[in-house]
């Protein structure tokens, strides 16, 4: 048994998989902040709120070896409690 045989095509997510997966996490965490911004409560003359949210938890349409992926890639950090939020901000 080779090195490659233990990493089969079904264990290892692929390049795409993962790219996507992080645009869908992206977009997910900027509709998210932009929603609490536009949240009742802030003035309407005020120019809007700014966002405390940092983390929220991954789509479910990607499996979760996709976000650990994302992890050791250094793009994700988990957060705690099923979250995540991204490494550079």
């Amino acid at each position: 048994m080779t090195a490659s045989d233990a990493d089969s095509p079904a264990d290892v997510p692929i390049a795409s998989q993962l790219r996507n997966a992080f645009k869908a996490f992206k977009k997910r965490l900027k509709l998210t902040r932009l929603d609490d911004e536009s949240a009742l409560g802030v003035g309407p003359l005020s120019g809007g709120g700014n966002s405390g949210i940092v983390a929220i938890r991954p789509p479910d349409r990607y499996p979760p070896e996709i976000w650990e992926a994302l992890v050791e890639q250094g793009k994700l950090r988990r957060a705690g409690h099923g979250l995540y939020e991204l490494a550079n901000d």
